[in-house]
């Protein structure tokens, strides 16, 4: 299929996502199955086809974005994340931390954060702000409907006392929900917020390009309070950390110095 290039163009004016962060051959393959799908033969035609069809439009965001997610994924880093990285926090910075959940999925993630905090600080207290691109997984997350394979790794106190069963799904409960404000945003190209005490963003910067991953690393970096931490997907590595001014602290999360 030719003419990506105007293509990509042509997606940035209309959703002001940038397809050249992401891997090119990877990229193009999915949205050329996406536009087969649709019975359509040219990049410039599904762009004609997006633009009048809000339901298209919104398939092809739901498309790009690839959404992988469960609860306290990787348990053992949340073990690491309950007994060091959170009694650390609270001890240097007090009970008000402020904490972004980055490319939140469906919500999973920061309802986990709220969780595993409230062993450290009152419910009441919490204040997480969790971000995606995409607006339908957003508004899943505000749904805080689950399946039972997503929440399997839920610690079993957690999962008796916040979770109700509904049908084949669980729903989360609202006294977590309220701890968490849902914001769209794009890494790529929005303003981040400043001051803050810890950085979640877990297996999303692997679909990004090499440079793309850099500037999101020191974007996150300038977002942190000096000691504050960034704990990143166990399918990712930031080689360059010490150029990037974060110090290891454990094989996920990094300081910044």
């Amino acid at each position: 299929m030719v003419g990506y290039e105007d293509f990509k163009k042509d997606i940035f004016t209309l959703t002001k996502i940038d397809l050249n962060a992401y891997k090119e051959k990877q990229m193009k393959r999915r949205i050329e199955t996406l536009i087969s799908k649709n019975n359509i033969t040219s990049y410039k035609d599904y762009v004609a086809l997006i633009k009048k069809d809000a339901e298209k439009f919104e398939q092809f965001v739901n498309f790009l974005t690839i959404n992988v997610s469960e609860f306290y994924r990787n348990p053992e880093q949340w073990g690491i994340l309950d007994k060091e990285v959170f009694p650390a926090l609270v001890q240097r910075f007090g009970k008000s931390l402020k904490i972004w959940s980055a490319a939140c999925s469906t919500g999973d993630e920061p309802y986990s954060l709220v969780m595993a905090l409230s062993k450290h600080i009152p419910l009441n207290q919490i204040k997480i702000t969790a971000t995606d691109i995409d607006k339908q997984v957003l508004d899943k997350a505000r749904m805080g409907l689950y399946n039972e394979k997503s929440i399997a790794a839920v610690p079993p106190e957690f999962k008796k006392k916040y979770f109700t069963k509904v049908g084949n799904s669980y729903k989360i409960a609202d006294e977590i929900k309220r701890q968490v404000e849902f914001k769209e945003h794009n890494l790529l190209k929005d303003p981040y917020p400043t001051g803050c005490h810890l950085i979640v963003c877990r297996n999303v910067l692997i679909y990004f390009t090499e440079d793309a991953k850099e500037e999101i690393y020191k974007k996150f970096n300038a977002a942190l309070t000096k000691d504050g931490i960034l704990f990143i997907g166990s399918t990712e590595q930031i080689m360059n950390y010490r150029e990037l001014n974060y110090q290891r602290k454990q094989s996920f999360f990094f300081q910044k110095v």
